[in-house]
C-alpha cells in the first residue's frame, strides 16, 4: 500500500528556492563570476522565498528593498523572477489592499528597469511585457485565493448540512420515541387496569361465586393475550403465522364495542353511541379515536369510585370526528391533572393525538361532577390558498 507523504510547505518552499538559485546562476554565470555583489544580490533575492507563505507581504517588501539596491548597482539579474512569486504568494494569501499595493510598487520596478536596461527605442514594449507578467502573477494569486475561500465555503456548508442532518436525525429519533412511549402506554396502562380490576373481582368472587371467578380469570388471561398482540404488531414484530393476527386487527371505530366490554367486565358501567359513517375516517385517525376512548375510561377506571358510569359518544362526518368521553363520578380525580405540565402520558399524550388532526383536546370536570374528555379531529384539513379569490 502507497502513502503519500505531504511535505510541510516550508520544505516546498525551500526545495523551489534551491531549483531557482540553481537555474538563475546558470543563466547569469558570466555575470556572477565577475562580481561578488551580483552573487550577494542573487541570493538576497532568492533566499526569502523559503518563508513566502508564512509572511507574503514581509518577504514581498525585503525582495523589492533587495531589488532597489540592485536596480542603484545597475545590475540586471534573471533572479528577479523571484519578485513574480512574491507577488503571486500576495495576491493569494493576502487581503486585496495589500495585493493592489504590491502591484504598484511592482510596477514602479518595471518601470524603471524599462527606462535603465531596456534596449533604445524598446522601451514601451519592455514595460509592457514586465507589466503583462506582474497583472498575470497578481491574476494567478487572486484566482487561487477565491478558489480556496470557495472550497473552504464548501466545506463549512457541507459540515454545516451534516450538523444539521444529524440533528434531525436525533429530532426523529425523539419524536419516534415519543409515539412509541405513548402507544405502549395506551396498551399497557388500560390493558393493566382492566386485568387487575378483574383480578380483584375474582378475589371477592372466588368463596361465594367461584363461577364468575374463573369467568374473571378467563377475562384476565384474554385481555393480557391482546395487550402481548398489540405490542407485538405496534412494534413491528407480529409474525405472520401468528393465529391472534386475525383475531384483534388494527384498532378502530368498529373495536370501541370490544373496548367497552371489556371496561364493563372490569367494573365500569360503560354505554356507547356511534353515530354517522365510521368509514370517512382513515385507519390512523380511526386509530387515534380509539385510543382516546381507551385512555379516557383507563383514567375513569382507575380514579373514579365504585358505581361511577361512564358514556361515549362517537359522531362521524365526511370532515371531522367528534369525541365526547363522561362519568357521572362524584368529584374530579385529584390525580388526573389536565394540565399540559402534568406527569406521564395520559392527558398530555391525548392532546398531542388531537392536535395531530388538527384539534384540541378538552378536559376537565363538569359542572354537576363527573369527568368530560372531548375531541374534535378534522379529517379534511383546508388546503392552502383555498377560499381565495
Amino acid at each position: 500500500m502507497l502513502v503519500r507523504a505531504k511535505l510541510p510547505p516550508v520544505a516546498v518552499d525551500a526545495v523551489l528556492t534551491a531549483a531557482l538559485l540553481f537555474a538563475t546562476a546558470g543563466l547569469a554565470h558570466r555575470d556572477l563570476s565577475r562580481s561578488t555583489s551580483l552573487v550577494v544580490f542573487q541570493w538576497l533575492l532568492l533566499i526569502p522565498l523559503v518563508w513566502r507563505r508564512r509572511a507574503p507581504l514581509a518577504v514581498f517588501g525585503a525582495m523589492a528593498a533587495v531589488a532597489f539596491l540592485q536596480w542603484l548597482a545597475g545590475a540586471p539579474l534573471p533572479a528577479d523572477v523571484a519578485l513574480l512569486i512574491a507577488l503571486y504568494t500576495v495576491a493569494a494569501h493576502s487581503s486585496r489592499l495589500r495585493t493592489l499595493s504590491a502591484v504598484g510598487v511592482l510596477e514602479l520596478g518595471a518601470l524603471l528597469a524599462s527606462l535603465t536596461w531596456a534596449t533604445h527605442g524598446r522601451t514601451t514594449q519592455s514595460f509592457i511585457a514586465l507589466s503583462a507578467m506582474v497583472i498575470a502573477a497578481a491574476v494567478t494569486g487572486v484566482n487561487v485565493r477565491t478558489r480556496r475561500a470557495y472550497l473552504a465555503a464548501l466545506e463549512d456548508r457541507a459540515g454545516r448540512l451534516e450538523r444539521e442532518r444529524d440533528q434531525q436525525a436525533q429530532l426523529a429519533v425523539a419524536g419516534e420515541r415519543a409515539r412509541i412511549a405513548r402507544e405502549m402506554h395506551d396498551i399497557v396502562t388500560h390493558n393493566l387496569s382492566v386485568m387487575v380490576a378483574l383480578a380483584d373481582g375474582a378475589v371477592f368472587a372466588q368463596e361465594r361465586h367461584p363461577e364468575k371467578a374463573a369467568a374473571a380469570m378467563r377475562q384476565v388471561s384474554g385481555t393480557g393475550r391482546q395487550a402481548i398482540t398489540d405490542m407485538r404488531r405496534f412494534l413491528g414484530v407480529l409474525r405472520a403465522d401468528e393465529p391472534d393476527a386475525l383475531r384483534h386487527p388494527m384498532p378502530g371505530i368498529a373495536q370501541l364495542e370490544p373496548l367497552a366490554e371489556q371496561v364493563r367486565a372490569a367494573g365500569l358501567p360503560t354505554r356507547l353511541s356511534v353515530s354517522g359513517n365510521p368509514a370517512a375516517a382513515t385507519a390512523a385517525a380511526q386509530l387515534t379515536v380509539y385510543r382516546l376512548v381507551q385512555e379516557a375510561l383507563t383514567n375513569t377506571l382507575k380514579h373514579a369510585p365504585a358505581g361511577t358510569r361512564a358514556e361515549v359518544r362517537v359522531r362521524c362526518s365526511p370532515d371531522s370526528v367528534r369525541v365526547d368521553i363522561t362519568d357521572d363520578g362524584p368529584a374530579a380525580p385529584a390525580t388526573a391533572d389536565p394540565s399540559p405540565t402534568a406527569s406521564g402520558h395520559g392527558i398530555p399524550g391525548m392532546r398531542e393525538r388531537a392536535a395531530a388532526y388538527g384539534g384540541q383536546l378538552d378536559a376537565g370536570p363538569q359542572p354537576d361532577g363527573g369527568w368530560r374528555v372531548s375531541a374534535v379531529l378534522t379529517l379534511n384539513p383546508p388546503q392552502d390558498g383555498d377560499g381565495a379569490l
